[in-house]
């Protein structure tokens, strides 16, 4: 029996990395209810782990989840039905019951409700952590991290917006062209977010994490090839395959980290690279610059090192100032400061460090301590230094990563 409990366990988890977000996307879809769906799915999923292990596994297990969680949509609505607003739910639901099939496959409304959560009757800093939890299950203390703010104030903006895309009834499909603009730029930075959720675990032993990268690139491709028309979109995805493209090589025969300037080129995939170069080309054709475009471009000139054996940083530094003038974000300010230290030495990267130090989102933000820290360093300000470090390494969960930044501060420090 303890095998069984273990393969239905498995099985389980596959089927919630796999298909989470497209079954959610599906229940959701022509009943608004984003949050209903959830709770729906979590009673399949609970209902499988008591299940499979007497029954077996089913031959199509997402499938069957989905028919399990219909039932217990229907049956909640039975409950409390107590308006015409709940009897038409019902409906739906009982039209989705009658279309039901043990061994069909589900269709596939994720993008349909990505542009939902992008709604611009949703407030637009939730747009992306929707995404993130709906569609690819992201939990509400991973997205607040990512985002820069506490779990609970994320879950109390998760919840709100569920709610709202109910009450409001806010359609589940793809926007209208002149709909489109607005609620892109929530679907593309929520498929980013989700790659990089999956790039920070470069030794795939994150169950949560695994195969993030590969599905965001999978959205990336969705998106760009139902929305040929939009240059961003295609800048979304070369950012992601440059960055793919260099994973072999971000850690060395022995399991340690290898930073982006110290990594064997020759490890880099060189037909992803290609193909990067050819998306960005493609994006930058229709004449209208966006911030995704902007950072491939960057790494298109850190790619550039294996023709030119040298990183151009005066141009990433240009790129940098133009992702300045669309963005805020104290992630571009970091990167835009290393970048001014790789041109005009540390002091000058410090005095750019200095205009975010403020910046409370930072005090849990690792790559502005090690990035200072390197800089103090540089400096010669070794107890500045050995106090970022410090903070760096205690903010970094990669072990590898963790220890590479120990070996930094004692090469540098003593």
């Amino acid at each position: 029996m303890a095998g069984d409990d273990e393969d239905a366990r498995a099985a389980a988890e596959t089927a919630a990395r796999r298909s989470y977000g497209r079954l959610v996307a599906y229940l959701s879809a022509r009943t608004r209810d984003v949050a209903g769906a959830e709770d729906a799915l979590a009673d399949a999923f609970a209902a499988a782990l008591e299940s499979w292990p007497r029954s077996g596994v089913p031959a199509n297990p997402e499938a069957w989840l989905l028919s399990v969680a219909r039932r217990r949509a229907i049956d909640t609505v039975r409950r409390r039905i107590t308006s015409v607003n709940a009897t038409d739910h019902l409906k739906l639901l009982a039209e989705e019951r009658a279309d039901d099939s043990s061994d069909g496959a589900v269709p596939d409304e994720r993008l349909r409700l990505m542009f939902a959560c992008a709604h611009p009757a949703l407030d637009a800093g939730v747009h992306a952590p929707m995404i993130l939890q709906t569609v690819l299950g992201f939990d509400a203390a991973a997205i607040a991290s990512a985002f820069l703010v506490s779990p609970a104030t994320m879950s109390q903006r998760l919840v709100r917006a569920k709610s709202r895309i109910k009450q409001a009834g806010i359609p589940f499909r793809i926007p209208e062209p002149s709909e489109l603009a607005a609620r892109l730029d929530g679907v593309l930075s929520a498929i980013y977010a989700a790659y990089a959720e999956g790039w920070v675990d470069a030794a795939g032993s994150d169950s949560r994490r695994r195969n993030l990268a590969g599905e965001a690139i999978w959205l990336g491709r969705l998106v760009t090839s139902l929305l040929p028309d939009e240059a961003e979109a295609p800048g979304l995805l070369s950012l992601m395959l440059f960055a793919e493209a260099r994973r072999p090589a971000r850690r060395d025969a022995d399991g340690d980290y290898v930073p982006l300037g110290e990594q064997d080129m020759e490890r880099w995939d060189h037909a992803l690279i290609g193909e990067a170069e050819a998306l960005l080309r493609r994006a930058s054709s229709f004449g209208e610059t966006g911030r995704f475009q902007l950072e491939a471009a960057v790494q298109s000139a850190h790619c550039a090192r294996r023709y030119t054996g040298r990183t151009d940083w005066p141009a990433i530094r240009r790129l940098y100032d133009a992702l300045s003038t669309l963005s805020a974000s104290p992630v571009v300010a970091i990167n835009r400061a290393v970048a001014v230290s790789n041109c005009d030495g540390p002091a000058a990267g410090l005095s750019e460090l200095a205009r975010i130090a403020g910046d409370p989102r930072l005090a849990s933000y690792q790559p502005y301590w090690a990035a200072l820290a390197d800089l103090e360093g540089r400096c010669g300000n070794f107890e500045a230094a050995r106090a970022a470090f410090d903070r760096a390494i205690g903010l970094e969960t990669d072990q590898a990563v963790r220890a590479f930044l120990a070996r930094r501060r004692a090469a540098m420090i003593h």
